[in-house]
């Protein structure tokens, strides 16, 4: 007689992995947090608003995964997967409630996915949400042994009419652009084949520019904008936030600006992290193409009025955020002009 566990599928070894993975879930509860984890479903309730409307984001970490596994350090990813969804729902003003996860692989290796729900556990903390629920997936017959990809999903909620749509944005008004950590979670495919394929750099080795060895340079987590982008929308005028990830500030920026208008930013208000001058010289890759690609140092661009601009500045700086003026909104066909 054939069994699951003999055709891969260990269900004694899933459950035994929920069972620890339960009681880290429920440090992360709000109050709205109506049922317990280890359901069929979650229940939240929506409490404190008017006319809320709820905002949804779903997104995974990519090629980085394949960087987590060659390190073997899978503690920091689950902070990535959090990041990339939260910062996508936080850009309309939504404060992020609760999050799901999807975690599949060929077999399950409970320590190392322990790690990866320790960084959910982490990164949901740090944005406010709780996590409810999730799936872990074994399928060995679809998964290369030592392999697992994940994928992310949050929901926030705003009031209706606290929503940032981008639709104030005027000429005059300024860029703030607030740095990121490094690549966060996006141009790994590039990355990972200019510098270890083709370049056959170790992920042990030290590079002039880097404080650390080139492999937890880009291991760096995403960072979280959920309290800076919160704080801003509630203290001064923000009329626009885009979140800059795959198609870098090229690509991302223009996905805000209403008609009529476009971005100017000027390349020498900041200077990218010492990373991205490394891949672009290793890689030979133009100037155009990096500011497609990666973030170039900005994790998170605030359009303000020029008269908010310093109290912006200021309430990232207190929250621990690096802001600075890296551009302004004038006529134009909804693109990015570099200066």
């Amino acid at each position: 007689m054939t069994t699951y566990k003999e055709a891969g599928v260990d269900i004694d070894a899933g459950e035994q992995f929920v069972k620890r993975l339960i009681p880290m879930a429920k440090t992360t509860f709000s109050k709205g947090v109506l049922s317990g984890a280890g359901g069929f479903a979650s229940l939240f309730a929506l409490k404190k608003y008017r006319a809320p409307v709820l905002v949804a984001g779903t997104d995974g970490v990519g090629t980085k995964l394949k960087l987590a596994t060659l390190m073997n350090r899978h503690e920091t990813i689950g902070v990535d997967l959090v990041a990339m969804c939260v910062n996508d729902v936080v850009v309309t003003g939504a404060a992020p409630l609760f999050f799901l996860d999807y975690f599949s692989t060929g077999k399950l290796h409970p320590d190392i996915a322990l790690q990866v729900m320790k960084g959910i556990v982490k990164g949901c903390r740090q944005a406010g949400c709780a996590l409810v629920g999730g799936e872990t997936a074994e399928m060995p017959s679809f998964y290369p042994e030592g392999v697992y990809d994940l994928a992310g999903f949050a929901v926030g909620a705003v009031e209706r009419t606290e929503i940032i749509t981008g639709k104030r944005i005027r000429p005059k008004d300024l860029l703030i652009g607030v740095a990121s950590s490094g690549l966060h979670s996006n141009g790994f495919s590039l990355a990972l084949k200019v510098l270890f394929e083709e370049k056959r750099f170790g992920i042990e080795d030290r590079i002039p520019g880097l404080s650390k060895p080139l492999g937890e340079t880009l291991l760096e987590p995403t960072v979280i904008y959920v309290d800076a982008v919160l704080k801003c929308r509630k203290a001064i005028s923000l009329y626009g936030v885009a979140h800059v990830t795959g198609g870098g500030i090229t690509r991302n920026l223009p996905r805000i600006l209403p008609k009529g208008s476009a971005a100017l930013v000027y390349r020498d208000r900041w200077t990218p992290p010492a990373i991205f001058q490394i891949l672009q010289r290793a890689g030979d890759i133009a100037t155009d193409e990096m500011y497609t690609v990666f973030n170039m140092g900005i994790g998170m661009i605030l359009v303000v009025p020029p008269a908010d601009t310093r109290r912006a500045l200021t309430l990232l700086k207190r929250g621990g955020y690096q802001g600075m003026v890296i551009g302004e909104i004038m006529k134009g066909k909804g693109n990015v002009v570099y200066a």
